[in-house]
């Protein structure tokens, strides 16, 4: 507020800017020294001189006496408040002196000033706007004219000669006004959308937020409990202690740089919103109507909206693999197993073994029933309703209907395999009976196309290092979780299914192509 007090007391109240070159007149008022000059030369062909500001008369041309003080506090004024570059627009009809504009009308091609843009509104209606130096841009660049109409056909604004005699002829054409309330209405219907995409967003990062601190208060629960249970058995397990709590460090380090990397996303996804909401409303705002409707960014935005709305917004977010910590600590704990049973609660695979009546007559089943081969002839088993009969898999004998469960299987390492569990009620034959290709089974497997998982048909591709040679599975039945991880120097999770289990699971298995299958003890 005070610097524009300020501004006012160091301008010219001839040309209404901030002095240049200030003169003072003896009265003590001060002018812009070209400002004065015009008015003294205008002054001087009617025979008489004054003060533009106060009327003080003069009998001879007054000497003008530069006032440097003054000068000085304008150039210190303008290093502190610089002034923006505006191209001043002067009143058509003001000749003694330079008058600023407030209005151009389209009709005349005239600039106003305040009086007599009063004079002109009592004489004709016309159509005023900001002053401006160009009519460039509301001409027919063909006839010279002022745009009149706007054609729906090609949505352009045309003269009356486009609409009578040009290119426009026969089109269907509005007035300017009808169509700047046209497309206004459709810049509100856009900015509602607009808003109601960032309240969205604003929830989306509520949510991760959210997340976020869920996943890291699960990592402080699990690190507690791994920190508790190495507090029993210091002495041995100070190095295992060390390689879980960077396995859980690292996950919630991956998780919450994810998190916040969405988070990023979608600020700048505010941000883009909040700026074009911003030159939206200044449209709706807008009393002219060309400033509307030769704006092309607000009807790129339109489609942008259409199509951001249309669209499902998710952010998936990975879970805390609680489960690989687990199994990273178990797999140390083979000198100490009852201390690993009390982390893992998960039963050992030494008491699952494969269901020889649910067997392929081509896979060969081993007598401690830990073992399936592929087979190139067919084996004499007898035939019942639970047996496969068009594809080589084989079930277990267990059913897991709740509950963690977890169990190791070997498999060959270039040889074709599957593993993973199905329904009971899975089918015996026909297409549906092949797991991983319908909705009550999921696989992992390795075949010609590398290794992949599967489940209802739904294939995805793995991208491993090394080849596999034991899988760990793990299952959470309530949880709905399902997770593969390879058994090498370092344990790797290899994918995780989410579903909701509704009949109890088998672990199943198979072979092809003398492929083969263990359940590791």
């Amino acid at each position: 507020m005070a610097s524009v007090c300020l501004n006012e007391e160091l301008s010219c109240s001839i040309c209404l800017s901030l002095y240049t070159v200030p003169m003072s007149l003896r009265c003590g008022h001060n002018f812009c020294r070209d400002c004065i000059v015009r008015v003294l030369d205008t002054q001087e062909e009617a025979g008489g001189y004054s003060c533009p500001e106060c009327r003080a008369e003069y009998q001879e041309r007054p000497a003008l006496e530069k006032n440097r003080k003054l000068s000085n506090i304008v150039e210190s004024f303008l290093c502190n408040h610089p002034e923006p570059e505006i191209t001043q627009i002067f009143c058509t009809y003001c000749m003694d002196a330079p008058v600023l504009a407030v209005k151009l009308c389209l009709q005349c091609e005239m600039s106003l000033c305040e009086g007599h843009l009063t004079a002109h509104n009592k004489s004709v209606d016309h159509v005023l706007i900001d002053p401006t130096s160009s009519l460039t841009n509301r001409k027919c660049q063909i006839h010279k004219k002022l745009f009149a109409y706007h054609c729906c056909e090609d949505a352009a604004c045309v003269c009356v000669s486009c609409f009578a005699i040009g290119s426009h002829k026969g089109h269907q054409v509005e007035s300017l006004d009808e169509a700047m309330k046209t497309k206004q209405q459709k810049l509100k219907n856009l900015l509602e959308k607009l808003t109601t995409n960032r309240a969205e967003a604003e929830e989306h990062v509520q949510s991760l937020q959210d997340r976020r601190t869920e996943v890291e208060e699960k990592a402080a629960v699990v690190t507690g409990k791994v920190t508790d249970l190495f507090m029993d058995i210091r002495r041995k397990l100070d190095i295992l202690e060390g390689r879980v709590l960077s396995e859980v460090s690292r996950q919630t380090e991956r998780i919450s740089l994810q998190i916040s990397d969405l988070i990023r996303q979608l600020e700048e996804q505010k941000d883009e919103l909040s700026r074009r909401m911003g030159h939206i409303e200044e449209l709706c705002n807008a009393t002219d109507p060309l400033t509307v409707l030769q704006d092309r960014e607000s009807d790129s935005n339109e489609k942008e909206s259409d199509t951001e709305s249309d669209a499902t917004m998710t952010y998936p977010v990975d879970d805390l693999d609680d489960c690989l910590i687990s199994v990273t600590l178990h797999a140390g704990l083979s000198d100490i197993l009852t201390a690993g049973k009390r982390t893992s609660c998960i039963p050992e695979a030494a008491d699952m073994l494969l269901d020889i009546n649910t067997s392929n007559c081509y896979i060969s089943v081993s007598r401690d029933k830990k073992s399936a081969s592929s087979s190139n002839v067919e084996l004499n088993y007898p035939q019942n309703r639970m047996r496969f009969t068009d594809y080589r898999v084989v079930l277990s004998s267990t059913r897991f209907g709740s509950g963690q469960h977890c169990w190791e299987v070997g498999v060959s390492a270039s040889k074709y395999w599957g593993v993973g569990v199905a329904y009971s009620s899975i089918e015996r034959e026909g297409k549906q009976s092949r797991i991983g290709y319908n909705r009550k089974s999921w696989c992992l497997r390795m075949s010609d196309d590398g290794y992949t998982v599967m489940h209802n048909s739904v294939c995805t591709n793995l991208q491993l290092v090394t080849p596999v040679q034991t899988v760990r599975i793990y299952l959470d039945y309530e949880a709905g979780r399902l997770s593969f991880y390879q058994l090498c120097d370092a344990i790797r999770h290899l994918y995780t299914f989410s579903a909701t289990f509704s009949e109890p699971l088998h672990a199943a298995f198979k072979v092809f192509s003398a492929g083969w299958v263990r359940i590791n003890s």
